[in-house]
């Protein structure tokens, strides 16, 4: 009888062991599983809303645009704010200092190829009678016809100075003007289905 009783204690405590111990196992997989996956960080999604800095691009001063500009897309370097901590593809968890670099971000930039905003005004405005800016940006028939009638009379001369400055009329190659990259510049918006369905899903 005292042999049963001991075998049956022995058992007990083996099991009470084994509750505890899967117990344990349990919280600490829910205490891991807390830690969101670092592609939230980049997205900006919960619980990681405006939880990083992005560095500013460096700018070269002949383009006036950011030193890695290709295809109208530059990228910078975000760093996640300190003590933030996220679960790496891998699996693991990493905490970030403030020190270390996230991820990469895309920011817009435009292409340029040697016209600048400010020449082309001037032209326009002090030479269009002669047609100078459209020498300038290309345009030789057009220049050649504004130097034979003095600027339309006046009137074409006019007209491509609102032009220029309103950046309608650019270079003949479709590029960008060289604007300061901290100045004001004129962007164009337009309407497609994909905006305007962003537009839509946006809250």
């Amino acid at each position: 009888m005292a042999l049963h009783w001991r075998s049956l204690m022995r058992f007990r405590s083996s099991t009470r062991l084994l509750i505890i111990f899967t117990f344990c196992l349990t919280v600490i997989h829910g205490l891991g599983s807390d830690v969101d996956n670092c592609d939230k960080l980049q997205l900006g999604q919960y619980p990681f809303k405006i939880s990083y800095l992005c560095k500013e691009p460096k700018i070269d001063d002949a383009t006036q645009e950011p030193e890695n500009c290709k295809d109208r897309l530059a990228w910078v370097e975000c760093l996640p704010a300190p003590n933030i901590s996220c679960r790496l593809s891998n699996g693991t968890q990493f905490k970030f200092s403030g020190e270390e670099v996230g991820f990469n971000k895309s920011v817009p930039c435009r292409n340029v190829s040697g016209y600048s905003y400010k020449v082309a005004v001037a032209l326009s405005l002090f030479l269009g009678w002669i047609g100078a800016d459209r020498f300038y940006l290309g345009y030789p028939a057009l220049g050649l016809l504004k130097f034979c009638t003095v600027g339309f009379c006046g009137i074409g001369s006019l007209v491509d100075f609102m032009l220029i400055s309103m950046q309608i009329v650019g270079p003949s190659d479709g590029s960008d003007y060289i604007v300061d990259y901290y100045g004001a510049r004129l962007t164009r918006l337009s309407i497609t289905n994909e905006t305007y369905r962003r537009t839509q899903l946006s809250p």
